[in-house]
């Protein structure tokens, strides 16, 4: 039997570092990079504010007044607030697998997300590259995740390369 997704997803954040070793420097959506940023400004995720998924369910541009840099990327915020909750938990809201599609990594590949397109899980942000991906994701994360799970320590490693 395929462990619950509460655990799956635990499991997923304890992998030595979506988070801790993505330290990428600035890049576009290269797979290069454990961190999808821009390739010219180093901001993660087009700018817009990770905490904002959660409070007001709505992907929100974030504004340079309210910045953090963290694993090498430039995360943008719509208030001093939102900043705040980041920083005391970033493994909480910033998007997991460093704003890869959650989808395309169950098929083994690394595709940058479109913040546009996201969803909310078990708590945590997952974002999509397109709007089918995640409709997908939805209805069955638990599937998703149990695939995530065995693709992603190999394909991350390919990413630090």
């Amino acid at each position: 039997m395929r462990p619950g997704i509460a655990l799956i997803a635990r499991r997923l954040c304890l992998l030595a570092g979506i988070w801790i070793l993505g330290a990428g420097g600035p890049t576009g959506a290269a797979t290069t990079e454990r961190i999808v940023v821009n390739r010219f400004s180093g901001v993660a995720i087009e700018g817009f504010d990770p905490v904002a998924y959660f409070v007001a369910g709505a992907a929100v541009q974030g504004t340079a007044e309210f910045e953090a840099n963290l694993w090498g990327a430039v995360w943008r915020f719509r208030n001093e607030g939102n900043r705040a909750s980041f920083q005391a938990h970033p493994e909480i809201y910033g998007p997991q697998f460093g704003g890869y599609d959650p989808v395309d990594i169950a098929r083994g590949v690394t595709v940058p997300a479109n913040p546009h397109f996201f969803a909310i899980v078990a708590q945590r942000l997952y974002l999509f590259s397109r709007e089918d991906n995640r409709d997908a994701f939805v209805a069955d994360p638990e599937r998703f995740l149990y695939e995530v799970g065995k693709r992603w320590p190999a394909l991350q490693e390919k990413l630090g390369q």
